[in-house]
């Protein structure tokens, strides 16, 4: 290929990459070390932000409200994406019906389906599941209120509408698993919990892997389903970290996009400090390959 023919075909995709990714990234980098006001040219202040930002014992609930959650949630995922695609990847069928059924739940816009789910929750609309919870433990449940269930109903929210998508990628891993290899285990002997356990999880521990990053930074960016599910969420210590730069740069006094700006710079160094492992072990795998 010529070098002319080249640079036409990368070109396009330089430019969008230029225009959606890195423009905004240094816009964000540059607005963090400066004081920002709307409609006005930015002051420079160094790293005030930074200072601001991790002297804010706010700052540090966010951090471990939205860790803890992302750790428990893909853990979840990992697990239960697992065994649900087990089940369905064995069905005859009926399985277009099925999936078909279970990814309702991925499609729904996460604001739609946190405020669905929160009526799951609410006594006000008759939910269900505090009915029974409250006639099995004998006491009213403050599933908004009350941190600990408000952050149980998150992250089962969060699970509901992301399994689908775990099971869907760990299903296609699974068809990729050889026939033979299956049987040969069978043949040996191998019972169903070793079978997955010795053969089938290491065949795909890439598309485990693929899940576990895409969690992530899905579980990390929660932000629009903590507006039904937590109306409270700052005042009982369940606000998520992109909840917080909202609150930061548009909410609470409206004027410090500077600040947010250097809240968004260290979310995006926490992603890749969380993500390290992951993309180290895919690209350690891809090299053996």
């Amino acid at each position: 290929m010529r070098r002319r023919e080249f640079v036409g075909l990368i070109a396009p995709s330089v430019l969008v990459m230029g225009g959606l990714l890195v423009l905004p990234l240094y816009r964000t980098v540059e607005w963090s070390l400066q004081r920002v006001n709307y409609g006005e040219a930015g002051t420079f202040v160094g790293l005030d932000n930074y200072a601001a930002a991790l002297t804010d014992p706010r700052l540090g609930r966010a951090v471990l409200f939205t860790v803890g959650l992302t750790a428990v949630v893909v853990a979840a995922l990992i697990v239960g994406g697992y065994l649900l695609a087990v089940m369905v990847n064995g069905l005859g069928r009926s399985k277009p019906f099925v999936l078909g059924f279970l990814l309702i739940s991925y499609v729904v816009p996460n604001i739609v389906g946190g405020t669905m789910f929160s009526w799951l929750f609410d006594a006000n609309f008759g939910g269900v599941v505090n009915y029974f919870v409250s006639a099995i433990t004998g006491h009213e449940v403050l599933w908004f209120i009350d941190p600990w269930p408000n952050r149980l109903m998150i992250a089962l929210d969060t699970v509901w509408f992301m399994l689908p998508f775990s099971m869907l990628v760990i299903i296609a891993g699974l068809q990729g698993v050889p026939v033979e290899v299956i049987e040969a285990a069978r043949i040996d002997g191998a019972s169903p919990f070793r079978m997955h356990w010795s053969v089938i999880i290491p065949s795909i521990r890439g598309v485990l892997g693929f899940v576990a990053i895409i969690s992530i930074m899905d579980v990390l960016r929660t932000f629009d389903q903590l507006v039904p599910l937590s109306p409270q969420a700052p005042q009982i210590g369940n606000e998520s970290i992109m909840l917080y730069i909202y609150n930061v740069a548009f909410q609470d006094g409206g004027q410090q996009l500077g600040l947010g700006s250097a809240i968004n710079v260290l979310l995006i160094l926490l992603i890749v400090i969380l993500l390290y492992p992951f993309i180290r072990g895919i690209a350690k795998e891809a090299r053996q390959a």
